[in-house]
């Protein structure tokens, strides 16, 4: 049977996702359930929630007036729900976990099976986004972020630091030479990102200018790590995602003595909003791949 608070559900889904399509995707619903659920909302409101065009559809004054309602009403329904939650002995419930893509597979994934196994009742949704998402918009109930946090409305908890190091495969150095001082970086092959320009800051010492012009570019940390480990340059690379590289032999660090650590780029925290308590399933997660994350 059809319920109202379904309804609003697709209705957040349709303007998340910016159109019917793309909501039925990704709730997996036929696109004729989405448009009968929205024209149910308007004619039981009396009043047009979305415009539509033949490409997208975007809010009405009503509609985004209602949404911004919903939102509030639904989070105060999860509040509810974790109230429930947190009264039982063991978690459970829907968890929805966002990091970047080199954090998810090589921090979060091996971890997943002892999660799984202490708590079997929490079913686990990881999504791996490279860039910073809006929580509430893609209903993420706890986010691994790397870097100083700008967004004041979202609580932090500290899971540590993990250094970045300039790393480079043992093939690149014997073709092209081991730097000695960073003034040769310049007749170097960058390994760097797209964007943002905070991800092509090389705290080096002794550089005229800590912000470089990659000579190969690629927007996930991932890929700039396959890279590397391809031979195609020097990259500025996390911890938390070479180290087994570096172990291994795959990559080799050059100018130790001349790299800077301790810049924000380092911290790694779990976040959600402060005004949500952290429900029973978010500890329960923290607890369990907090103390066990090689970062």
């Amino acid at each position: 049977m059809r319920t109202r608070s379904e309804d609003l559900e697709l209705l957040l889904a349709v303007v998340d996702s910016g159109g019917f399509s793309a909501a039925a995707g990704r709730l997996g619903v036929p696109v004729a359930r989405v448009s009968r659920a929205i024209q149910r909302l308007e004619r039981e409101l009396a009043a047009p929630l979305l415009n539509r065009t033949t490409r997208s559809v975007a809010l009405t004054e009503e509609g985004s007036e209602f949404v911004a309602r919903v939102r509030e009403g639904l989070e105060a329904l999860n509040a509810a729900e974790e109230g429930l939650v947190t009264r039982r002995e063991q978690p459970s419930g829907r968890l929805r976990v966002d990091a970047a893509s080199p954090f998810v597979l090589h921090q979060l994934v091996p971890l997943v099976a002892e999660f799984r196994e202490r708590y079997p009742s929490i079913q686990l949704e990881l999504s791996a986004s490279d860039d910073i998402i809006n929580l509430l918009e893609q209903r993420t109930d706890v986010a691994i972020r790397i870097g100083a946090l700008e967004d004041s409305t979202l609580h932090a908890r500290p899971l540590g630091r993990s250094p970045l190091y300039l790393v480079a495969s043992p093939a690149y150095l014997d073709t092209h030479g081991r730097p000695t001082a960073p003034a040769e970086l310049g007749r170097h092959e960058r390994l760097g990102f797209i964007g943002p320009a905070t991800l092509n800051r090389w705290p080096i010492e002794g550089l005229a200018s800590w912000d470089i012009t990659p000579t190969l570019a690629a927007s996930s940390g991932e890929v700039v790590r396959h890279l590397c480990l391809a031979g195609h340059g020097i990259a500025y690379l996390s911890n938390f995602m070479i180290r087994a590289d570096i172990d291994a032999g795959r990559l080799e660090t050059v100018l130790d003595d001349y790299t800077l650590h301790g810049g924000p780029r380092e911290r790694v925290q779990a976040v959600y909003y402060r005004n949500t308590a952290m429900s029973s399933r978010i500890q329960a997660f923290l607890d369990v791949m907090a103390p066990r994350l090689t970062l």
